[in-house]
């Protein structure tokens, strides 16, 4: 004699199965080196910070490499400290020269190079932030940080794609702060906020607010999916129950 599976451990089944297909569909895509915030205004100075994941389900990233941009110098680069990290500053002569407030500057940053020592470095499910203070912003469009991650194990990641603005992103792409013109009102207001803590603030909180929403999304789509689910089994069994023997 054949036993049909109990309604019960069906219907738990097919709603495992449901909530990993709903869930793997939705999960996030592969990570990668950003600055943030991702905005900020030509000719301001900001707090910015490179984030780092680790992508490796073994290595740790003990070696952050971020390449300023050539065709847009900035005139003041300075780092914040980072526990157990060290941080060496690369310069280049640039000309013509950088003004800053009113001075003539030769000579700009080229690359920062952050070093994990002792225990320090970025392990597998974590990341790690890099601080630095920048000013004033190029009058440019966008500047593009080229980046190199080094692991534990040897490999280095390389985010050195500029996206192209329309297309799609690329593989490894490098992270891009996007500048905007200065506006005569937002320049003579006296105690405006500072572009980039400006920007950094709404990045997180948009962060947050996605991240809720698209949450609170998935969870109801598979309750939705799992009551579908629940009231055709709960139907089929009435409908099995009700039906006179032979």
């Amino acid at each position: 004699m054949i036993r049909l599976r109990r309604p019960a451990t069906a219907a738990a089944l097919a709603l495992a199965a449901v909530t990993t297909a709903v869930l793997g569909f939705a999960g996030p895509a592969s990570a990668h080196v950003t600055v943030n915030p991702r905005e900020a205004t030509q000719g301001s100075y900001g707090r910015f910070a490179f984030r780092v994941p680790n992508e490796s389900d073994t290595a740790s990233t003990t070696k952050v490499e971020v390449v300023l941009p050539e065709n847009a110098p900035v005139g003041s680069v300075s780092t914040m400290p980072v526990p157990g990290w060290t941080v060496a500053v690369e310069k280049r002569k640039v000309d013509p020269p950088i003004e800053v407030h009113g001075s003539q500057l030769t000579e700009a940053v080229s690359k920062l190079t952050w070093t994990a020592t002792g225990d320090a470095a970025v392990k597998p499910g974590q990341f790690q932030e890099f601080p630095v203070s920048m000013g004033p912003l190029p009058q440019v469009d966008r500047m593009a940080f080229k980046t190199l991650q080094t692991y534990s194990d040897g490999n280095i990641a390389r985010w050195i794609e500029e996206p192209t603005p329309g297309a799609e992103e690329p593989e490894n792409p490098a992270p891009v702060l996007t500048l905007a013109p200065a506006s005569a009102s937002a320049s003579a207001t006296p105690g405006a906020a500072p572009a980039g803590q400006a920007a950094a603030d709404d990045d997180d909180d948009d962060e947050d607010s996605d991240g809720t929403a698209t949450g609170l999304a998935i969870a109801g789509l598979v309750a939705g999916l799992a009551g579908l689910l629940l009231g055709g089994l709960a139907f089929a069994r009435t409908r099995r129950e009700a039906t006179p023997k032979a």
